[in-house]
């Protein structure tokens, strides 16, 4: 199963999940109903002990009417209010856990260890790297990933799972983690929680009615009260088993991802043995909503197995080592081991990764190419959202080649605006002290000077390093206030501007800005699916991959050839498609173009990434421009594309 496979199901389980609820509320909308009639029917009979028992009428419109409108709309208001409480994404779920957001320049070993660990898997994945929160208060070993797309994903650990699992343990895990991130798991998860909680909403107006005024003994409200109390615990229940169901067949996948992407099945297996031995419970008031996010059963061992969020340890367990002995784990980590964490925690070499790992291109062809066409057709649309070992091996060298003065400065606000900043400063000399003299008029205070300080270290870095460097600064530039970003983005605008032209990298990295940062707190992409076939799009694969011939080559022929080795690949053939001149190609319609391709069903992004792969590989190699705006297109999609490599040399 692909990427797009898993993006297709996890949409066909909302769909499942939409379908369950429906069922559920109208059960609800019926037992409530029922519980009505018998409730007034048996109170009017009791309060005239005289008079005829009147004939209970099993149908009552008007009573219908009002328990449809009012279940409706405690179910739907609560769904609604819960929804929008976690507009904010992974962030309001790690908060409502407890968790602390990590301070990205901890000198903890162990948080230290756990950061370096998600910034190497997220670079290996091609993802801006996740906020991190550790739940301090909880003891036992778990994780969970939360938020609606990779932009605004968070990742949370447990103390437990921090400091008792080793490096490649922690690492099983938090690439089991990123498996969910990139499965499209999350979102899901999110409204599986909304669902729960409109559900858990009757009970609670059953303890309003309770204690509504009147006497108890003749008070039909509280018999109500009682009523929509077991109605609700009822409705609950069924949600806890959707909840449990559309969970656990996940957790097999995300197991096998996890080990796909680290290699290595005994670090995996050796975190889930510490948990049969050390225990996964978490102890927050609101685990019970968020159970089927965590890594390891949150809520201890159910009493019915249908409620279970998690398939059993041992099945988990055999499933990645068959020849694993039945023996948990109760100790931590050992003090090898945390020499070795802590050693990892700090950079270890400044060498480029791109002349030191397999696979990696070292020298440039005198065109700017770094890749074969061979390595970009064979590995770039297999491993849309599929990391390997190689890339992650990738990742770690190249963290540990940025100073320690870059990483620093990734990992503060400011100081992430003034490293975006020097990225763009020209080495000219003349203009390089006009940007920085306007930067320090149009910056926030201080930046223009922290801009000129963080210049040297960034202008060697390898130009290839640019976007993951990006997507590293990322969580601190999320930080920023919305005056703050509006600001950043005005400067950042006139920077891109001043040199009277603009670059591929400079166009990759304003829509990178203004995708991930633009929006107000709380504001989330569209998730919903516009665009179910390619006709209404076709003008738009005209614009996509006319842009990506045009910037491959400005020879004619090869401009033409380029964009028929892409057309075919489209779904529904390419008919309608021609190739457009550069003025109807730019940079500002491929923008607009990719926003509604973002809406468009998965396998229409499949087609059109696997279209521009063929575009920008029909001259037999890619260029850095290319390789950076395939990627940038490949973001826009919520199709993260792992860096380059050649995966048969892993």
């Amino acid at each position: 199963m692909d990427f797009f496979e898993h993006q297709d199901k996890a949409r066909k389980n909302t769909k499942v999940l939409v379908i369950y609820f429906v069922i559920a509320v109208l059960c609800i909308i019926a037992s409530v109903y029922l519980a009505s009639l018998l409730i007034f029917y048996g109170t009017h009979a009791k309060q005239q002990p005289g008079a005829p028992t009147p004939e209970l009428v099993l149908w009552d419109p008007k009573l219908f009417l009002y328990v449809v409108l009012g279940t409706l709309g405690v179910v739907l208001i609560g769904s609604l209010y819960k929804t929008a409480a976690l507009a904010k994404g992974g962030s309001a779920v790690a908060e409502s856990l407890g968790g602390r957001l990590l301070n990205p320049n901890t000198t903890h070993p162990d948080e230290r260890k756990l950061r370096n660990v998600i910034e190497e898997m997220a670079i290996a994945a091609g993802v801006p790297v996740p906020k991190i929160y550790v739940l301090d208060d909880e003891k036992g070993i778990n994780a969970f990933a939360a938020g609606h797309a990779p932009g605004d994903a968070a990742i949370g650990v447990t103390r437990g799972c921090m400091t008792l699992l080793n490096r490649d343990e922690l690492q099983g895990v938090i690439g089991h983690e990123f498996s969910h991130i990139l499965n499209g798991d999350m979102r899901l998860n999110l409204r599986i929680m909304g669902v729960i909680f409109g559900i858990l909403c009757l009970a609670v107006i059953g303890r309003v009615l309770i204690y509504s005024r009147g006497g108890r003994d003749r008070n039909p409200l509280m018999l109500l009260g009682l009523a929509l109390i077991v109605i609700g615990a009822i409705g609950v229940f069924f949600g806890r088993l959707i909840q449990a169901a559309l969970s656990r067949q996940r957790e097999f996948l995300a197991d096998a991802s996890a080990v796909q992407f680290t290699r290595n099945p005994a670090g995996l297996s050796g975190a889930l043995q510490k948990i049969g031995g050390v225990g996964s419970q978490v102890e927050s008031a609101h685990a019970g909503e968020a159970s089927h996010m965590f890594f390891g059963n949150g809520m201890g061992k159910p009493f019915l197995g249908a409620l279970a969020t998690h398939p059993p340890l041992d099945e988990r367990i055999r499933a990645i080592d068959p020849g694993w002995d039945g023996k948990f784990k109760t100790a931590g980590v050992s003090a090898v081991e945390a020499e070795s964490s802590r050693k990892a925690a700090k950079p270890t070499s400044s060498r480029s990764p791109f002349t030191t790992i397999p696979g990696m291109p070292g020298t440039r062809a005198g065109d700017g190419g770094f890749a074969t066409n061979a390595v970009l057709m064979g590995a770039v649309l297999p491993n849309v959202g599929k990391p390997t070992p190689l890339h992650l091996r990738y990742a770690e060298e190249l963290r540990n080649s940025f100073s320690e003065k870059v990483q620093s400065a990734a990992r503060e606000p400011l100081d992430a605006i003034a490293l975006v900043y020097a990225m763009l400063l020209s080495p000219d000399d003349a203009l390089h002290v006009t940007q920085l003299t306007e930067l320090g008029k149009r910056a926030a205070p201080g930046v223009g000077e922290k801009t000129a300080a963080i210049w040297p270290e960034v202008a060697p870095i390898d130009s290839r390093a640019r976007l993951p460097l990006v997507n590293l600064a990322l969580p601190a530039l999320r930080q920023l206030r919305p005056n703050e970003v509006e600001q950043f983005s005005q400067a950042l605008q006139w920077l891109i501007e001043s040199d009277g032209q603009i670059e591929i990298f400079e166009f990759v990295l304003q829509k990178i800005v203004r995708r991930h940062l633009a929006s107000h707190p709380g504001e989330t992409r569209p998730t919903s699916i516009k665009y179910h076939t390619l006709k209404p799009l076709v003008r738009d694969c005209s614009v996509v991959l006319s842009a990506l011939a045009n910037i491959g080559s400005r020879k004619t022929g090869e401009v033409a050839k380029a964009f028929q080795q892409g057309a075919p690949h489209l779904v529904e053939k390419s008919d309608g498609l021609q190739l457009l001149p550069r003025e109807e190609s730019g940079l500002e319609q491929l923008d607009t173009s990719l926003d509604r391709f973002a809406l468009a069903a998965p396998q229409i992004k499949k087609n059109l990434i696997e279209a521009c792969v063929q575009v920008v590989g029909a001259d037999g190699s890619i260029q850095e421009r290319e390789a950076e705006l395939l990627r940038a297109i490949a973001d826009t999609l919520d199709c993260p594309i792992p860096p380059f490599v050649d995966i048969a040399e892993s």
